[in-house]
């Protein structure tokens, strides 16, 4: 996982490449400095975003609340603000 993130005081900015309207929602590779990850919404009336912070939340044990998208609300190249209590479930993600 390293690379696609970077620590700032109390947060992890991580970066993203989101692909909606796949068939299921998973973690890829990292490319480029960021995060792929396949969202089974669609890309429409803000969907895929919802179902992007639920997805990773559950993964990394957080509340939905406590990721917020910094940047990309209508672009596959997000940026997403969480608590730096995640960094190790984070680095161990796959």
């Amino acid at each position: 996982m390293k690379g696609c993130f970077r620590i700032k005081g109390d947060f992890i900015f991580l970066d993203i490449k989101a692909v909606p309207g796949s068939s299921a929602n998973s973690i890829g590779e990292v490319r480029e400095g960021r995060l792929k990850i396949r969202i089974a919404a669609a890309a429409e009336d803000g969907k895929a975003n919802e179902e992007l912070r639920f997805f990773l939340a559950k993964i990394l044990g957080l509340r939905k609340n406590e990721l917020v998208l910094e940047s990309g609300e209508r672009s596959r190249l997000k940026t997403l603000r969480l608590p730096v209590s995640a960094k190790e479930k984070l680095e161990n993600m796959q």
